[in-house]
């Protein structure tokens, strides 16, 4: 999770649940549920955010660092062409990374520890 955009990142978890969920209930059926997890996509949301951070208040240095948390950003056509591809998989994963960050915050995520909040940067690589 990437500081500053709780909010944000709630809604995809929810997603993901809701993903979980489906995939758990019609996994007898033969359906199958994939969860396509771009990083950071360069689709012009993140600048056209309303910031309202003092640049001398207690976030400005998160907020300084959120570019490098996030990583490279993938396009869209990345999205796009990882969704098509991921439909005519005939045994799709259930999570299917978009891009190097997004991998990399995947694996982050297995690594976490379970009692605190971590950054991808807390983690040794």
């Amino acid at each position: 999770m990437l500081p500053l955009i709780g909010p944000y990142g709630a809604s995809k978890w929810a997603l993901e649940a809701l993903a979980e969920t489906l995939a758990i209930e019609t996994g007898r059926f033969g359906v199958k549920v994939s969860i396509v997890q771009p990083g950071a996509v360069s689709s012009g949301g993140a600048e056209r955010a309303k910031v309202f951070l003092d640049e001398n208040g207690p976030y400005a240095p998160l907020y300084a660092a959120l570019g490098a948390l996030r990583g490279e950003a993938v396009t869209p056509q990345d999205v796009a062409v990882t969704v098509a591809q991921t439909i005519e998989r005939p045994d799709p994963p259930l999570r299917v990374p978009v891009g190097p960050p997004a991998e990399l915050a995947l694996r982050a995520r297995k690594q976490a520890p379970e009692d605190r909040p971590f950054l991808l940067t807390d983690i040794n690589w």
